[in-house]
């Protein structure tokens, strides 16, 4: 190892170290010619041993022949973030780009390197990465510099350009909605927590600050499949419970399923609201009262950001939709009552 740049080995040391010219070393690399088969096994001996990977994202960035545009999640699994990807898909394509797609194992180095040097091996033009969790804010931070990067969704602190949604003032709205039904205070289930506090938590907070409200502790639902219905048992059992807002419609559904096992009825007894209108939100029973957003659309214009970053100019203004309330069968008025005070 002493013949070669440890930190940083170069194509002179896989050359060096395998005994052959950079021209044939390039040959292996590229797959632009034939080399013989023991050239072959000792060239990719050496950059096995070195550590060395050709730096595609530079080479085609200098060339300008990029034609990938890499997407960075820490999930895909979820209705928002698949219908992000759905944006950005159709867009580059529209464009003339490939779009790549990663989803992170997870948020810890080994994890997030592992998946960067795979991106990073492909001829891309840029990347976007999706900050709506932790795993894709701490993916940002590992970017090398130069490598054009655009962030979406999530409220991550960066200097690179992020297109956000209008997450905290469509939950205050929502939230607003459920006090002018008349409820006193309206209970708080986020998704996990995450590096930075979400937006929707945020607008929750404003809106009970606004109306002078109790704001209760927010309760965070868990890694595991249907934590929702757990915390949906455990509001069940404070009759001081009048009204739920999730921090997704998915949530919104396990919630009230949990309530319903501890005999707790929606809406008559309490009311549950979600967020993002999933497909399927409508079709619930009851039908649930939620936030639409237009996911697809901010895909969209996280591509035209990282296109205009790209051309070396943004030049354009990028017009969000806004959020659309959809009232549906989940909230109602509290039934009146002589009990204990609101919480």
């Amino acid at each position: 190892m002493s013949q070669s740049n440890a930190s940083n080995p170069t194509v002179d040391d896989v050359a060096r170290l395998a005994g052959v010219s950079i021209a044939t070393v390039s040959r292996v690399l590229n797959g632009s010619a034939r080399v013989s088969d023991d050239r072959l096994t000792r060239v990719r001996a050496a950059v096995n041993e070195l550590g060395f990977r050709p730096n595609s994202a530079a080479r085609s960035l200098a060339s300008r022949r990029a034609s990938i545009v890499a997407v960075l999640a820490g999930t895909t699994l979820t209705f928002e973030q698949a219908e992000i990807i759905r944006g950005i898909e159709e867009s580059a394509r529209e464009a003339g780009y490939l779009m790549s797609l990663t989803a992170l194992g997870g948020a810890d180095d080994d994890s997030i390197d592992q998946s960067l040097s795979l991106v990073l091996d492909q001829a891309i033009a840029g990347v976007i990465v999706l900050t709506s969790d932790p795993a894709g804010v701490a993916t940002l931070h590992r970017i090398p510099a130069g490598i054009f990067t655009v962030t979406v969704a999530g409220s991550p602190e960066t200097v690179v350009p992020h297109v956000p949604l209008h997450d905290s003032g469509a939950a205050e709205e929502l939230v607003a909605y459920l006090l002018g039904l008349g409820h006193t205070t309206v209970r708080c289930v986020g998704v996990r927590a995450s590096p930075n506090e979400d937006e929707r938590i945020v607008g929750w907070r404003r809106a009970l600050r606004a109306a002078g409200a109790a704001i209760p502790e927010v309760i965070h639902s868990s890694e595991e499949p249907n934590s929702g219905c757990a915390i949906g048992r455990q509001l069940a059992r404070s009759p001081d419970v009048t009204a739920v807002f999730c921090g997704s419609d998915v949530l919104a559904m396990e919630v009230m399923h949990g309530l319903a096992e501890g005999g707790r009825s929606v809406p008559d007894e309490v009311s549950v609201v979600g967020f993002g209108d999933h497909p399927l939100s409508a079709l619930w029973c009851p039908a649930l009262t939620t936030v639409k957003q237009d996911f697809a659309g901010l895909g969209n214009r996280a591509f035209l950001v990282l296109e205009g970053v790209i051309a070396g100019s943004l030049g354009r203004g990028f017009i969000s939709d806004g959020p659309l309330l959809v009232i549906r069968d989940s909230a109602a008025p509290p039934v009146k009552s002589s009990g204990a005070a609101p919480v």
